[in-house]
């Protein structure tokens, strides 16, 4: 059996077109589109609106976390556009949606990122496509466990929920061969990106169940350049599957 696993697509239609050659089936970890690129601020929802230079702007000052002042430039810079803010950025999430869901292969067991917006989905998923958060399936013979989203955090992406609520949806699937999500469990070797230089948030429940359950492999993304890429918690392996975004290729799984 042959499953690539992607993560962190981030609007890479023309990539994951091709993700899904020569396996039996793609796992999606989320995080489809792209509102703002950190590398290059002229691609991505926000630099459609407002220009590349106003998104290198705002880029700067998230990554400086200067949080209040980056939401002030935001406030002002859609305030230009007349109408709910919201209406515009959907828009835009749409249009990227319809490209992504379109070159998505068929199978695909999808769960969902910190930036993608769950209520959406339906409107563009295919026959082949199953979304899974909280939920498991067997491909191959394997028990493969999803949970989506991302927890609290100054960023407010569109997905995050509350701790207590992520960690119910972790506590449903049980004992699983390989437990599938879009954050890292809270080990910080996993969850430090060494270009952004900051740690992003992983998930205690998620490292709690790994330690107590044991799956054969922990797949996750999220973090673009992690300083550590794998590592293993007992015998789990855990791996970030890789910023699909910029490497274009997915991860191999095979048994």
């Amino acid at each position: 059996m042959r499953v690539h696993v992607v993560s962190d697509v981030h609007g890479r239609a023309d990539a994951l077109a091709r993700a899904g050659d020569g396996a039996d089936a793609l796992v999606c970890l989320g995080d489809l589109i792209l509102f703002v690129d950190y590398a290059d601020n002229a691609q991505g929802i926000f630099a459609d609106l407002f220009g590349a230079e106003q998104a290198a702007q705002f880029v700067a000052l998230r990554t400086a976390k200067r949080f209040d002042e980056a939401r002030a430039m935001s406030a002002r810079l859609w305030a230009t556009l007349g109408g709910d803010p919201r209406e515009h950025i959907e828009r835009g999430v749409r249009a990227q949606y319809e490209r992504l869901f379109t070159a998505m292969p068929e199978p695909a067991y999808l769960t969902y990122g910190n930036v993608d917006i769950p209520r959406l989905w339906p409107d563009y998923v295919r026959p082949g496509h199953r979304v899974l958060d909280g939920e498991v399936v067997e491909i191959g013979g394997w028990r493969f466990g999803f949970v989506g989203g991302g927890l609290r955090t100054d960023y407010r992406t569109p997905n995050e929920i509350d701790d207590e609520e992520y960690a119910a949806k972790v506590e449903a699937l049980g004992e699983v061969d390989v437990l599938c999500t879009h954050i890292p469990p809270a080990v910080p070797e996993l969850l430090y990106d060494v270009v952004a230089r900051r740690l992003e948030r992983g998930s205690e429940a998620t490292l709690e169940a790994i330690r107590r359950t044991q799956p054969r492999y922990a797949l996750f993304g999220h973090v673009h350049q992690p300083l550590c890429r794998r590592t293993r918690v007992g015998r789990t392996e855990c791996v970030n599957v890789g910023h699909f975004r910029g490497r274009g290729v997915p991860h191999v799984l095979e048994w």
